[in-house]
């Protein structure tokens, strides 16, 4: 039964640990591309924005490694939720800040 107990919270944890660092990354990358894309014509076709996505996506997986997560242990339905997750994160938070124009001080 403690062992019970003691997995079911590891895994709510690990699921913790997995999904803070997915939504971070993703409203970090929004950040990034908006710094980026800043000054651009039409920045909302900018293929440089997804390339920041999706480097936000792929160093997720060595800091989740270093944060103690099994990342071995990860299958296809993991990697799509940290893949899909920071891509919703970032879509929304880019789109919030395209639209209401804004600069960033840096």
């Amino acid at each position: 039964m403690a062992t019970d107990t003691a997995e079911r919270r590891a895994a709510h944890v690990r699921g913790l640990k997995v999904t803070t660092l997915s939504s971070i990354a993703g409203i970090g990358a929004a950040v990034a591309s908006s710094a980026v894309t800043a000054g651009m014509e039409n920045p909302a076709t900018s293929d440089t924005a997804l390339l920041v996505v999706l480097g936000a996506i792929l160093v997720q997986f060595p800091i989740l490694k270093g944060l103690g997560v099994d990342v071995d242990d990860f299958g296809a339905k993991d990697y799509l939720y940290v893949g899909f997750m920071t891509f919703a994160l970032w879509f929304v938070s880019w789109g919030v800040l395209l639209t209401a124009n804004t600069t960033l001080p840096f």
